[in-house]
């Protein structure tokens, strides 16, 4: 194991994944920031909050496409950051040269931050599809590397 958190290539990938991690975490802290100056709540207690008047809580049950567009950007998140974690963790097991683990990494991490952007700020197409495609096949490519390298076992 310390040899392991001595790797170089270990410790890129431990920072790039955090990286993306928090990230994702910061999502959630978006999502409550746009449904506040929205007021857009998903559920009945939410709306109690410093408001007791049934009328006016009911007003407050509404979905926004604000809110929607930002937790939808998280779910995908969700979708994308997961497997490049548990992928790109069997990929730093298969001892790949630092260069190449370093350019993986830094490419599916920033084609995350780009697609956040694009997604938030509503940019036209293709900005946020492109983006997502560069992060899946750099997923995609570490994949192929952790198969072939455990399939000539």
């Amino acid at each position: 194991m310390a040899h392991l958190i001595n790797n170089d290539v270990f410790l890129a990938f431990s920072t790039y994944a955090t990286i993306v991690i928090l990230k994702m975490i910061l999502m959630s802290f978006l999502t409550i920031y746009y449904r506040l100056t929205r007021k857009s709540f998903p559920n009945w207690e939410d709306t109690a909050v410093g408001n007791k008047n049934p009328e006016e809580r009911k007003k407050l049950l509404q979905t926004n496409p604000d809110v929607e567009r930002v937790r939808r950007c998280h779910q995908n998140d969700l979708e994308n950051i997961i497997p490049f974690v548990v992928i790109g963790l069997l990929y730093a097991l298969t001892g790949p040269d630092l260069s190449t683990a370093l350019l993986h990494f830094r490419v599916f991490v920033g084609s995350r931050i780009i697609h956040t952007v694009a997604y938030v700020m509503a940019l036209p197409q293709p900005s946020r599809g492109l983006a997502w495609m560069v992060g899946l096949l750099t997923t995609f490519s570490m994949a192929y590397r952790v198969l072939t390298t455990a399939l000539q076992l």
